[in-house]
């Protein structure tokens, strides 16, 4: 997220009085990813050798074409939401609860915290705001380091919104603080020396490319990483290895989120015995990510019961959309109002076998009913022009990468559809830029954000 500077607040509230998020994302054009500045970014090593070719090749769409314009109470109301969430997450009685019916594993308390949670919402003037989902293994953070390098703009007003080198540098540093804080957190007291990235075969995943970042920003920072297969790995007298390079803390990019899977039974034990530092792990998975969390988030007698204070359930009930776990005694009532909910499987990720109920079939409808759904009150994603044309309009949702309580970084995915899929032209991973509010002045005073939403087009 790029954030105003305050010596330029007072200049741009008045070019941007006119020019409302939702005005700018309907009609700037003049902002955007620059090929150019993206080479020159990687020629500057932080990318490995071939990286962009490879990056073109296996994500031709994982980078958007233009940036996302967000208004400042909304980047404020989605701070709050993450931090009430969190509270809640903290109390005894909701983790008693949660993990009560989550896998044995679950119950593991490794120290770690877990890197990364992806904080998901989709936001607009006309619905409001709306959490769409938690992730416990949000990617592409680096990737968005990358792009707030590779933005350009053709009119100053919005040149100055742009994100500076620093920016990503200190969201890097960041990053790479938050490893090393896990580690300390799992009662390591020397120095963190190797990191895994581990994705079952890693080098056919779609984000492959930023593994690479990973590990290239682990090494400068000198940490040794390799990335890896969960199958390479070998557990030997308390030890983790991988090949002959033994394993201090395993970056955990699987799916596989309670390792259930036959490939993740070393690190399952591994992460048991405390051989090796594992995060994001299945404690925070179930404390965080299964959907059903939702419907106690999002039910006022729960929170009540809970001992959730007063405050804190305002903030929540206006921010999280209604959820309740599909069963027989509610099936005929959600399927008469499916128009307006989402359904979504409680262990789902990548918006797999989530559907919109205006889209659902019988056959669909079904599969439902056979167990494991929630449904969520629908909430419209807002919308970005690439361009002047009708079809070149698309969605977006906005990803609050979070840790320890704290926002690191907000960014966008656009896309077509209905969910985020990473395959439309023009979508992917998009910068967002924090506006300001209020129209000051009367229209006839006010100015515009740039030539291009005055009909200037840049």
């Amino acid at each position: 997220m790029t954030v105003i500077d305050p010596s330029l607040a007072e200049p741009l509230a008045a070019l941007l009085a006119s020019a409302a998020s939702e005005r700018l994302n309907a009609e700037c054009f003049c902002v955007g990813l620059d090929a150019d500045a993206l080479q020159r970014a990687l020629d500057a090593s932080i990318g490995p050798p071939g990286f962009l070719a490879l990056l073109k090749e296996r994500c031709p769409y994982a980078l958007a074409a233009r940036p996302v314009f967000v208004s400042a109470t909304q980047i404020a109301r989605m701070s709050a939401l993450v931090k009430a969430i969190e509270s809640v997450i903290s109390l005894p009685a909701y983790q008693d609860e949660v993990l009560a019916r989550a896998p044995s594993i679950a119950r593991h308390v490794p120290g770690a915290r877990g890197v990364f949670f992806g904080y998901d919402f989709h936001a607009t003037t006309k619905t409001g705001l709306g959490l769409i989902e938690i992730n416990s293994n949000a990617g592409g953070a680096m990737l968005n380091a990358l792009l707030a390098r590779a933005q350009r703009a053709c009119c100053p007003p919005i040149q100055r919104l742009l994100p500076s080198a620093a920016t990503a540098d200190a969201f890097e540093a960041r990053i790479m603080a938050m490893f090393r804080r896990e580690w300390a957190l799992s009662g390591r007291t020397r120095p963190l020396r190797t990191i895994a990235i581990v994705e079952e075969r890693p080098e056919a995943q779609y984000l492959y490319p930023e593994f690479l970042l990973f590990k290239q920003l682990f090494e400068t920072n000198g940490v040794t990483a390799v990335i890896a297969d969960p199958a390479e790995l070998q557990l030997r007298d308390g030890v983790l290895y991988c090949g002959a390079q033994t394993i201090d803390l395993v970056y955990n990019r699987l799916t596989d989120f309670y390792f259930d899977a036959e490939a993740s039974a070393v690190l399952r034990e591994a992460y048991l015995q405390r051989a090796a530092v594992v995060t994001p792990h299945p404690r925070a998975h179930a404390l965080y990510a299964d959907k059903r969390n939702l419907v106690l988030l999002s039910d006022p007698a729960q929170l009540q019961r809970l001992g959730v204070p007063a405050a804190t359930q305002a903030v929540l009930l206006e921010g999280i959309p209604r959820t309740e776990i599909v069963a027989p005694s509610n099936a005929d009532r959600l399927w008469a109002e499916r128009k307006r909910l989402f359904f979504k499987p409680f262990g789902g990720f990548g918006s797999r076998a989530a559907y919109r109920g205006d889209k659902i079939t019988q056959r669909v409808w079904q599969e439902i009913l056979a167990g494991g759904y929630v449904a969520q009150a629908l909430v419209a994603p807002g919308e970005r022009a690439l361009s002047g044309e009708a079809s070149q309009v698309l969605k977006f949702d906005l990803r609050d990468y979070v840790y320890e309580n704290q926002v690191q970084w907000t960014a966008a995915r656009l896309y077509q559809g209905q969910t985020t899929n990473f395959r439309t032209p023009g979508g992917g991973f998009a910068p967002v830029y924090e506006t300001p509010d209020a129209c000051l002045g009367s229209p006839e005073r006010r100015a515009p954000a740039c030539p291009s939403v005055a009909g200037n087009r840049c």
